[in-house]
């Protein structure tokens, strides 16, 4: 007889998220996640499969949540030069707390690429989600003179992605906004 799911499987990758998030992939085993979230180890492969599979969850889950939330804020800025000031430093802020925790993201990338193909398969469609983005507030802008750059607003958007990249990563090595956010100001001049 087949037992139903006793848990919250969207609770349940919301948790691992954090956990995996604050430990990293290679340093959190499946104890350590059926523990975190208080389920049987059946229990975690017959929803997820595997580790694995609660990992790409969590990945989508952070995708789904605190990506979108971030390219979402950009709708709502008064101008471009503000919307991407916001959209930076609001990362910026996610990766510093908890001790410098950094971006799930670019985290997944520095540990498990090049051998993962699905991680890199889901950070490059976040990646290509914030360019596409980044490139309409820009567009927008450029025909409305607020910047006048002259870069095609796919590759100024193609820059700031990678900027904020590096921003994430240096974000893990000396976690202080104070002293990140200045550089937020050095990526604006690029809009002209």
């Amino acid at each position: 007889m087949v037992r139903t799911r006793e848990f919250d499987t969207e609770a349940a990758v919301s948790r691992a998220m954090e956990l995996f998030w604050s430990r990293g992939y290679e340093a959190t085993s499946v104890r350590d996640l059926t523990q975190h979230l208080g389920i049987g180890q059946g229990s975690l492969y017959a929803a997820f499969g595997d580790k694995d599979g609660l990992y790409r969850a969590a990945l989508e889950h952070y995708r789904a949540t605190l990506a979108a939330t971030a390219l979402d804020s950009q709708a709502t800025a008064a101008d471009a030069r503000s919307a991407i000031r916001t959209l930076l430093v609001e990362r910026i802020r996610i990766a510093v707390s908890d001790d410098g925790r950094g971006c799930l993201a670019v985290n997944a990338v520095c540990e498990r690429l090049p051998g993962d193909a699905a991680t890199r398969r889901t950070v490059r469609d976040m990646q290509d989600a914030s360019q596409d983005a980044i490139a309409e507030v820009l567009r927008v802008a450029a025909e409305r003179g607020e910047i006048t750059t002259p870069h095609d607003p796919a590759t100024l958007a193609a820059f700031l992605v990678t900027f904020l990249n590096g921003l994430l990563v240096t974000a893990k090595i000396a976690p202080d906004a104070r002293a990140l956010e200045p550089l937020v100001e050095v990526a604006l001049v690029a809009l002209g």
